[in-house]
């Protein structure tokens, strides 16, 4: 699930390869009005879909002319982004 707050997008439960594409889209819907931080502190359950997913965001915002911050990332999305050698790609505040 997405909301906004301030500027910001919340994503909060799980972000799976169950679930991915609808957050896909939702999360593009709040970038092209101008979200620009992403916050993922209330991510429930996750799997390698979750970096995809935030990859294929910040392709989107850059290739739109914007930025795009993390925030909140869990422990093992990092993981995960060094595993795959993608972690310097992902800007965390």
């Amino acid at each position: 699930m997405i909301r906004r707050q301030d500027g910001r997008m919340m994503v909060s439960g799980p972000v799976t390869l169950a679930n991915v594409a609808g957050l896909l889209e939702e999360g593009r819907r709040h970038l092209s009005e101008g979200v620009r931080t992403v916050d993922l502190g209330e991510v429930t359950e996750m799997d390698s879909a979750a970096l995809a997913l935030c990859l294929a965001w910040l392709r989107d915002a850059k290739a739109a002319g914007g930025a795009l911050d993390f925030t909140n990332l869990p422990e093992s999305l990092q993981t995960i982004a060094r595993l795959y050698g993608v972690d310097s790609l992902l800007p965390i505040h």
